[in-house]
């Protein structure tokens, strides 16, 4: 790890380097928007004024982050690990946020919930989202349930699609190809292709979009020795109708497919196989938006079906349906109170099919008819603005479940703000709870299954600081805490039979997350975040105590961009099954750190961009999950044309 010593040692002293630069005199007058956000309150509100600490990954930063994946892009936030990235492009992906799994991360796409009931931990699969369909994406860490119910306990991610242009009518046409191998070999063979077109455009009052991507990806098998490579194949469409009928009322209409085929191997002996897994997921939904005089009524209603078919030596079929409409009331109290009033109401079924011991055919195992809830949220929250700095975001939710009953949770957020001459400095604090649905899965598999199972419960603790130098530069630091109550466990019960229990333990996790973003010199800008994670032994699984992530983007000209990423991620407790014993030995994965490389072009009167990256330059061997593979050197080139 010598590398990663010198260029932390090297990041070290660029950081340093900040408060000198400060004082340096810029002729250049930089016109700089101001940043808001809107994931924690649900209004367009300045940063300032907002009492967390939200990353935003804006159009401008995907642009430098092309040819990675949705999932790749958001682990480089601050406090978010998402295991598997770096592996075989079909692994399995695990959301690591403050000690959290995938079922406490809730992901919305342009504002509504998406999940997967059929998942054993309801989560949302990001492999299924193709990244050129993205426009932006916002992460709101910490409990937030409130606002937004189940599952969002330790982080909330909005993405937000692309919209329609201006313009009558616009081709964007988007491709790359690159290499995918592990550290040891160097053939440097093209196995990685991503395409997509997208046209859009508006008419009067009318506006469309209309995408495809594809993605195709080979050459690295999915465990660590594998001598057969193991596919992933996708790709996408989505449609988005919108009509204006005039100043007050819209409608937005959308529909889309994803689609992905994945090879993998035998997990249990780590050794080829032919095992595939397929999924597909249906999206439609409508988004009527009535204004009136300092407020709006909006109205988000989604249907989702997902299929997803297993093909191993336990073969298995699943079949899940959802339904959503949140429904709320804005309204805005002379721009010192912005209150929201709403109720969501979410509708679940999941059925799946397997092969019993010593029979051929498919049987249900999962009756969709038994494995359905509903939940029936109304929430408020209100955001307090003052004219001396004093900011208060708090709220409400009654979450009513056709399965287990009532359950309230709440959040507390004020923060205060001082303006002075070299910018603001900003102290906050936050108390809030969440609740974790238990799965349909947990709940009613005949095996495992316990329709007896309680909510898990979350409370998290934030206090923090950040700090702004106007134009130049923003720091933060925020320290949380947060415990975690009725943790659904798989748990033995005796004689090799298992089932999902809550358990009466209580785990802690706290930390510290750091991040900076500044501009060093004139062109030269500086992204750093940095995340101290302390956990409960029986939540550090794959979690690692230190992770930092950071970026230096140099603008040659107005048409040259180069940029350079580092990723450290510390040594993490990992388990591996024993054939021997019949238990999990605990081993130690070690620390690793990757550094990678980007450059654009602009060509054709800037319509046409050029750009090419140069993944772990350095060709480290490490490991993301015991036995699995990751990638080593890697190469991409690739063009996005907009007309």
């Amino acid at each position: 790890m010598n590398k990663t010593k010198l260029f932390c040692s090297i990041l070290c002293i660029g950081t340093l380097s900040i408060g000198a630069a400060q004082s340096q005199t810029d002729s250049t007058k930089v016109e700089k928007l101001e940043e808001v956000v809107i994931t924690d309150s649900r209004f367009a509100l300045k940063r300032e004024n907002s009492g967390k600490v939200i990353t935003k990954i804006t159009s401008a930063d995907l642009e430098k982050l092309q040819g990675q994946s949705v999932a790749e892009i958001i682990g480089r936030t601050a406090g978010i690990e998402i295991n598997g990235v770096r592996s075989n492009a079909g692994q399995n992906l695990s959301y690591f946020v403050r000690g959290g799994r995938n079922r406490q991360v809730l992901i919305l796409i342009d504002g509504v919930q998406v999940t997967d009931p059929s998942q054993i931990a309801n989560d949302y699969d990001l492999r299924l989202l193709n990244a050129d369909q993205v426009e932006s994406i916002e992460i709101l860490k910490g409990a937030s349930s409130t606002l937004y119910g189940t599952g969002a306990a330790t982080a909330v991610i909005n993405i937000r699609l692309k919209e329609a242009s201006k313009k009558a009518f616009n081709l964007n046409l988007r491709s790359t190809i690159g290499t995918n191998q592990s550290s040891d070999e160097n053939n440097y063979a093209i196995e990685d292709t991503r395409n997509s077109v997208a046209v859009n455009g508006s008419l009067g009052k009318f506006n469309y979009l209309a995408s495809f991507g594809q993605q195709y990806t080979n050459g690295l098998s999915a465990v660590e020795g594998g001598t057969e490579s193991d596919a992933f194949n996708s790709y996408n469409g989505s449609l988005k109708l919108g009509y204006k009928f005039n100043n007050t009322f819209s409608l937005n209409t959308y529909a889309s497919i994803d689609n992905y085929k994945a090879d993998f191997d035998d997990s249990f002996g780590l050794m080829d196989a032919d095992n595939v897994s397929i999924s597909k997921q249906y999206r439609i939904g409508v988004s009527p938006e009535f204004k009136y005089n300092k407020g709006s009524i909006t109205i988000n209603a989604a249907y989702n079906n997902v299929e997803r078919e297993i093909e191993s030596s336990f073969p298995s079929m699943f079949n899940a349906q959802s339904s959503i409409v949140d429904a709320f009331n804005r309204y805005n109290f002379g721009d010192k109170f912005y209150t929201v009033l709403g109720v969501n109401f979410q509708d679940n079924k999941m059925e799946s099919f397997s092969i019993p011991f010593g029979e051929t055919n498919f049987s249900q195992a999962i009756n969709p008819e038994n494995a359905q809830f509903s939940i029936v949220d109304p929430y408020a929250n209100v955001v307090y603005v003052s004219d001396f700095g004093l900011n208060i975001n708090a709220g409400l939710r009654l979450n009513n479940h056709s399965e287990y009953g009532s359950h309230l949770v709440y959040s507390l957020n004020p923060s205060y703000k001082v303006d002075l001459d070299f910018g603001y400095v900003k102290g906050l604090a936050s108390y809030s709870t969440a609740f974790i649905t238990p799965s349909l899965f947990q709940l009613f598999e005949p095996s495992f299954g316990n329709p007896e199972l309680e909510p898990e419960e979350n409370q998290t603790i934030e206090v923090g600081a950040e700090v702004s130098l106007k134009d130049k530069a923003t720091f933060s630091l925020v320290y949380f805490n947060r415990n975690e109550d009725n943790f659904i466990g798989f748990v033995d019960t005796g004689g090799f039979v298992f089932q999902y229990q809550n358990t009466d333990q209580s785990f802690t996790a706290s930390g510290l997350e750091f991040v900076a973003q500044a501009k060093i010199i004139k062109n030269l800008d500086l992204n750093v975040n940095a995340t101290y994670t302390s956990l409960d032994e029986d939540l550090s699984l794959r979690i690692p105590e230190i992770m930092i992530n950071t970026r230096l983007d140099y603008s040659v000209s107005s048409s040259t961009q180069m940029s350079l990423s580092y990723q450290y991620n510390d040594a993490r407790e990992d388990s591996v099954f024993n054939n021997v014993t019949f238990q999990n030995d605990a081993v130690t994965l070690d620390a690793f750190g990757l550094l990678d490389f980007n450059i654009s072009h602009k060509i054709l009167n800037s319509k046409m961009t050029v750009f090419a990256n140069v993944t772990n330059i350095f060709n480290e061997d490490f490991q993301e999950l015991f036995g699995f593979a990751t990638r080593g050197r890697g190469v991409n080139l690739g063009f996005n044309l907009n007309l």
